[in-house]
């Protein structure tokens, strides 16, 4: 399966009273990564929305290793996980990009169930079969990122 890296700069407002990164803003990364990933992709979300199709979370994980602080330069390794016929998981890596060496932040994953706009489970499969096809190709390995 292949991954796709975005990098990011911490912002002042991401951090806490002690400089420490708020641990919300994990998911915040998580979500920029998924975004950009799909974007790679050729498939941003406003693809799917203008197929009828939403990804709302249904499950989020976040382990924390060590803190991020302001101004640091920070990776985010995204990668699809498993391909579901109602739902799809990534999984995320955190870095921060230092000199010589990166340390782990953190790793997580969030799972997406495929609902129409009024909430309704969709068969991504059935429902667009195209769409469903080009995020098999992904998770297959046949993507190229």
């Amino acid at each position: 399966m292949k991954t796709h890296e975005v990098n990011l700069r911490v912002r002042y407002q991401e951090t806490d009273q002690m400089g420490v990164v708020y641990h919300a803003n994990y998911l915040v990364w998580m979500e920029v990564g998924r975004s950009e990933y799909m974007r790679k992709l050729g498939m941003p979300y406003t693809t799917f929305e203008k197929n009828n199709i939403y990804l709302p979370v249904i499950k989020a994980y976040c382990e924390y290793k060590s803190p991020a602080f302001y101004d640091n330069i920070i990776r985010v390794v995204t990668r699809v996980a498993s391909l579901k016929e109602l739902k799809i998981t990534f999984n995320y890596t955190i870095f921060r990009e230092e000199e010589k060496e990166q340390t782990l932040l953190a790793s997580g994953e969030t799972e997406h169930a495929f609902v129409n706009n009024l909430g309704k489970p969709q068969i991504l499969k059935k429902h667009n079969p195209f769409l469903w096809r080009r995020l098999l190709e992904v998770v297959e390995g046949v993507e190229d990122l």
